[in-house]
């Protein structure tokens, strides 16, 4: 929604700045999420001057066109080629002086520069309005009747005021703050300004040339309905003080009646619609909704086809002349032609108009507020207003008395409060007479007071206090959320307290990990076949968990395993042609603990096909173990930098696996899939398969990381190459190495591995590399000899290993 702060200012005094006002505005609950300087005319006519035409002679070489001297003031007297029919010489004028960049209505901007034009020089430009963005006028130069001095800047002339625009992010319960004077209700609340309503006491009858009767026949939809008629009005443009008002909260200015009704609306927050009263056929207006499957063409010239529950305005034939809050007709409108208009002012079920806006997707300033509630106790003033305004600015008649439908009058409601419940809900003692002055402040009276409470008297507009919790929101909103203290009344520190683990957030970031390594997510079903469990001798089948009442055999018990839920995704699309497959689940498994029921959740990750696919660079390679294990590695890097310990497996249902533990506790299985499990789900080619207890996962990420200072001494490397049995892993040599050098070893890399017959058989050489660092010093030669020999003489003695120099 769009506040204008120079519109502002004429309701409630205003001394401070904008941002100051926006800020104001924030912190009493309607969010301020911008301001944007305005300007009536983009470039604030800038380096645009009144001009006189000295003289007036035809172009020498161009028949259409004209050579003019210009007074542009200053003593300055330009030459300048003009093509408009109508220039003369005594004119006044508009002229863009050298360097001044346009603006126009309808087309790209554009800089005057000196120029020769058919050999004539012209230094500067005679303007038309469309050229400098006034109007869309382009019949002629404007020629101005004025005694203003030659060089007076055009913006003096045309009093253009530049501006500062609110854009509050308005909640749906504000409907009260949907116009100038509903913002300026929350202002004179939290500055103690007293707001400056527009008078409506000149409002008359001036005859009784024009009389329309009006019916209401759904109530409920239209509990209110007013109108006034106006005779011998001339529709024409608006002047330009109320075409700035609408430009500047971004609307267009369509003419002086339809302006008129969109002013009124933001300023007071009442819709209000102006009917050509020669379209009233009959003389008579019928409320009423709509008969399902009837036409309707609105001004937007598009047939809508209506509903039963749409609430019409239609005349005494039961033509429809408007969707009631929502849109007019097309044949219904002001136009250049009208002499005479019906002015509604009413106040529409927020129900229906919120049904009827979203049935036909209108969304227009009417509908906005309607549904949001507004205020029944204003329709006459709203409509007094519009019609002075009317007759001031179209020479309108007031030709009938105003027609007011009010059969079942809403009321102010009373609300009962309790200063207990107001200390508890806000957490602070604040004294009785700043609450009842803070109320009086947002015209909510207060009444029957008594030590223990009062009773809130709320004006029907405010739709959204309605509960004593909803008046305790507006003392705090006022009072100020920055007045309270951090901590509550039994001195309990007030600060909400977050876990430290957030679930999803870990799992979005994970995702996202493995989506940016190339691996698709999968949600597959936890229901699976008996028969997997059967087969699986990783699984005890008596644990399964049975449907007592399934679907199918295939869907006949919870699953133990994620494998056969990946496998079979990777054979539903090898099967057509999907070869290369990395694919990830967050999912759950079951098991039957005696008479209880276990859940764990678990992530799954599976790898199948070529790295890279088809290149032109060369032959690609199949996914191996290695891919996987540096997939799993590096997402359990990123919540644990303990050391894991690890076993290889030879078991179902995996050729070979690496078991992962943290604490004796299993953290992480992956393998090469047995082509016995394969089988289970008609999988033909290699699959590599990961299973992560995400549970235990997730407690690494309450674990404090310890950071240290990055190191200011070099690090130093050197290489070994070991011959050991083929029976000591690679595990069992860096555990060795970190048990013998705790201090300077920071890490070790197997950069090569050998097997063949330059060794003996039963063996396997292993080149490694050493990194060695003190956080301390530069290391010697001799520090770094110690340590190796230290190492190289713990591989000899405890590994059996062969040292290759």
């Amino acid at each position: 929604m769009k506040i204008s702060y120079n519109w502002l200012k004429e309701y409630i005094e205003l001394n401070d700045s904008p941002e100051k006002i926006g800020k104001v505005l924030t912190d009493t609950g309607l969010e301020v999420e911008s301001i944007e300087a305005f300007e009536t005319v983009k470039g604030g006519l800038e380096g645009i001057v009144i001009g006189e035409v000295l003289t007036c002679e035809k172009h020498p070489n161009a028949d259409k066109l004209k050579v003019t001297t210009v007074d542009i003031g200053h003593g300055q007297v330009s030459p300048i080629v003009c093509g408009a029919p109508n220039v003369a010489a005594g004119q006044k004028v508009i002229v863009a002086t050298v360097n001044t960049t346009l603006y126009p209505t309808e087309s790209e901007p554009f800089k005057i520069k000196k120029a020769k034009i058919r050999g004539e020089v012209s230094e500067g430009m005679i303007c038309a309005e469309d050229e400098i963005g006034l109007g869309t006028s382009h019949a002629g130069i404007m020629i101005l009747d004025t005694d203003l001095p030659n060089g007076t800047p055009a913006s003096k002339y045309f009093n253009l005021e530049n501006d500062h625009v609110f854009e509050i992010g308005l909640t749906p319960n504000r409907a009260d703050a949907t116009s100038h004077i509903g913002t300026a209700r929350d202002l004179k609340a939290a500055l103690g300004k007293e707001i400056k309503w527009p008078s409506v006491d000149a409002f008359k009858k001036d005859n009784d040339d024009l009389k329309i009767e009006v019916e209401v026949k759904n109530s409920e939809a239209c509990p209110r309905y007013s109108g006034v008629t106006i005779t011998n009005v001339k529709v024409a443009d608006s002047p330009d003080w109320l075409k700035n008002k609408l430009k500047a909260i971004g609307l267009a200015p369509i003419n002086n009646v339809v302006d008129i009704t969109n002013f009124v609306l933001h300023e007071v927050g009442q819709p209000l619609h102006a009917f050509d009263a020669a379209q009233v056929k009959g003389s008579k207006v019928i409320v009423d909704t709509a008969k399902e499957g009837d036409k309707f063409i609105t001004l937007d010239e598009k047939e809508r086809r209506l509903k039963s529950n749409d609430l019409m305005i239609c005349d005494a034939n039961g033509a429809g002349m408007c969707i009631a809050g929502v849109f007019g007709g097309i044949n219904s409108g002001v136009t250049e032609s009208t002499n005479a208009v019906f002015l509604e002012s009413a106040y529409f079920s927020p129900d229906y108009v919120r049904k009827t806006a979203q049935q036909h997707q209108l969304k227009t300033d009417a509908s906005f507020r309607f549904e949001r509630g507004t205020d029944p106790n204003i329709t006459v003033y709203a409509l007094k207003r519009a019609a002075l305004l009317i007759k001031e600015l179209a020479g309108g008649k007031i030709s009938s008395d105003i027609i007011d439908i009010y059969p079942d009058p809403v009321k102010d409601f009373e609300v009962s409060v309790k200063y207990k419940n107001i200390q508890r809900l806000i957490g602070q003692d604040i004294a009785k007479d700043r609450i009842h002055s803070i109320l009086e402040s947002l015209d909510i009276k207060t009444e029957a007071k008594t030590e223990e409470g009062f009773t809130a008297i709320v004006a029907a507009y405010r739709v959204d206090v309605q509960r004593e919790a909803d008046v305790i929101e507006e003392i705090l909103r006022v009072y100020g959320f920055n007045n309270i203290e951090i901590s509550s009344s039994n001195g309990t520190d007030f600060l909400a307290e977050f876990p430290k683990t957030d679930r999803n957030k870990l799992q979005r970031t994970v995702s996202e990990t493995l989506v940016g390594r190339g691996y698709y997510e999968v949600m597959t079903n936890s229901l699976t076949k008996p028969s997997y469990s059967e087969s699986d001798p990783s699984v005890d089948q008596s644990e399964d968990v049975v449907i007592l009442n399934k679907l199918s055999e295939d869907l006949g018990v919870l699953r133990q395993s994620m494998l056969y839920s990946l496998l079979e995704v990777a054979e539903h699309n090898i099967n057509r042609k999907q070869t290369d497959l990395k694919l990830f689940e967050f999912g759950k498994t079951y098991k039957k603990a005696g008479d209880k029921y276990k859940e764990s959740h678990r992530l799954a990750i599976a790898i199948t096909g070529s790295k890279l696919g088809e290149h032109w660079s060369g032959k690609d390679a199949k996914v191996e173990f290695h891919d996987l294990s540096a997939t799993i590695n590096l997402l359990i890097s990123r919540f644990t930098s303990k050391k894991l310990s690890s076993a290889v497996l030879h078991s179902e249902p995996f050729d070979y696996a690496l078991q992962l533990s943290i604490n004796s506790k299993v953290l992480a299985t992956l393998g090469k899939v047995s082509k016995k499990a394969m089988k289970l789900c008609g999988v033909r080619q290699e699959i590599f398969f990961a299973d992560i207890d995400w549970d235990l996962l997730l407690k690494q990420s309450n674990n404090n990381i310890v950071f240290e200072e990055v190191p200011k001494f070099p690090e130093v490397r050197r290489d070994l190459s070991l011959v050991l049995d083929k029976s000591v892993s690679f595990d069992q040599v860096l555990s060795l190495a970190e048990s013998k050098e705790r201090k300077l070893l920071k890490s070790i890399n197997v950069f090569d591995v050998y097997e063949g017959d330059k060794i003996d058989a039963g063996k396997k050489a292993y080149a490694m590399s050493f990194i060695l660092q003190d956080t301390n010093k530069t290391l010697t030669d001799k520090a770094i000899d110690k340590v190796m020999s230290n190492l190289m003489s713990g591989f000899e003695n405890e590994l059996g290993a062969i040292i290759r120099k």
